[in-house]
């Protein structure tokens, strides 16, 4: 077995506490093991995903957090071929959320997802990743008679 030690900010630190008290842990050390391998079935599970996607990155952010705005707003620039679509949202004076609709090669979107949720003053992030079929199809739509292309994304369903 090997130590390792980590720094937790006081609220995450008093979240393990609850934790450890509401499960029966004798402390802190086996409920984090077990908050791992949970975290790290979660990924596997997450990283399953190959192929075309559609994906919904949902983050809280502090928004003053130095220089943070700029580099979240890179990294989308840096892949604005993955991005669909953002909302914002203003969560109190310090704090903003942020979900993002990303769709594209499932790895090039958690490589997105993945940077954004390690950026330093980002609080809390998640990736959802749905596998698709995304088809740049040319039709006409009802009674327009000019066809015109644009991107159809299918889920695939889950099994």
């Amino acid at each position: 077995m090997q130590r390792v030690t980590i720094t937790l900010d006081d609220d995450l630190a008093a979240g393990i506490d609850r934790h450890v008290v509401a499960r029966g842990y004798q402390g802190r050390s086996e409920a984090v093991r077990d908050l791992l391998r949970s975290g790290l079935v979660h990924l596997a599970e997450e990283t399953q995903v190959g192929g075309d996607c559609v994906a919904a990155l949902v983050y809280v952010y502090e928004h003053e957090s130095r220089d943070l705005a700029k580099r979240l707003t890179r990294i989308f620039h840096d892949h604005h071929d993955l991005s669909v679509s953002a909302l914002h949202v203003h969560l109190d004076h310090d704090a903003c959320l942020e979900v993002s609709v990303l769709r594209g090669d499932a790895g090039a979107v958690r490589h997105v997802g993945d940077h954004v949720i390690a950026e330093r003053g980002v609080q809390y992030g998640r990736l959802v990743v749905m596998p698709a079929e995304i088809e740049s199809e040319v039709h006409t739509h009802g009674g327009r008679k000019k066809p015109h292309r644009h991107v159809h994304t299918h889920v695939r369903k889950g099994g």
